[in-house]
């Protein structure tokens, strides 16, 4: 089937959130009398969530380290500076330019609360340029169960066919096989050293955003 609707991870995909995520984390890690950590090193963590972000930062090993304190503190710097230096990725616009010149749709799912994803894309302007938005608890489920994917082809009123799901984590590209879509990897977002993109099965790799024209 030919392609109608282009599904976008958020944090590392679509936008590049890191230098605020990483701010919040230096932040807290100084609070704690911890030295903070060049951005070079934050970046590849952030797709895995505040909570990674926390443990690798401290050096915790243990999952069921109580860390609930921090990352509420973590996450409250970043709600305050949520947007401060978050922007698109390099020519992240024009691709969308072109989605709806075609008149293709386009939307977002990520796993970041509807708490924190409404006022970021509310201050870039996309609350009502992108079609639909499903946040990490829109559903009881999200990434890399497929639910999230599907309830956006609901809104769309599209089929999973029909759409292409574009992400820069293994989940992005499980959740996306899972909910039968065509899945591209964003090799542009914050893949760390330890990422074997070439092993997710993806049905392609894009090496910045221009390259998903190619694929609409």
């Amino acid at each position: 089937m030919n392609t109608d609707t282009v599904l976008f991870d958020l944090d590392g995909t679509l936008l590049d959130t890191a230098p605020d995520l990483a701010f919040a984390l230096n932040q807290v890690l100084i609070e704690q009398q911890r030295e903070p950590l060049p951005f070079e090193k934050i970046r590849p963590w952030v797709s895995h969530g505040g909570k990674t972000m926390i443990r690798k930062s401290f050096n915790l090993i243990e999952p069921e380290t109580d860390i609930d304190f921090i990352h509420k503190r973590f996450l409250a710097i970043y709600s305050s500076h949520i947007a401060d230096n978050s922007d698109f990725f390099p020519n992240m616009e024009i691709v969308l330019d072109n989605l709806e010149s075609k008149g293709l749709k386009w939307g977002i799912v990520t796993n970041k609360p509807a708490w924190l994803t409404e006022p970021l894309l509310q201050k870039l302007n996309l609350i009502d340029r992108s079609a639909c938005y499903v946040s990490g608890d829109t559903l009881p489920q999200n990434k890399p169960h497929p639910a999230p994917l599907l309830h956006a082809c609901k809104l769309l009123d599209t089929t999973p066919e029909s759409c292409i799901y574009v992400g820069d984590a293994k989940r992005d590209i499980e959740a996306g096989q899972r909910a039968g879509m065509q899945t591209l990897i964003a090799a542009y977002g914050y893949l760390g050293n330890d990422d074997e993109p070439t092993l997710w099965g993806a049905d392609g790799i894009l090496q910045k955003p221009m390259d998903l024209l190619a694929w609409v």
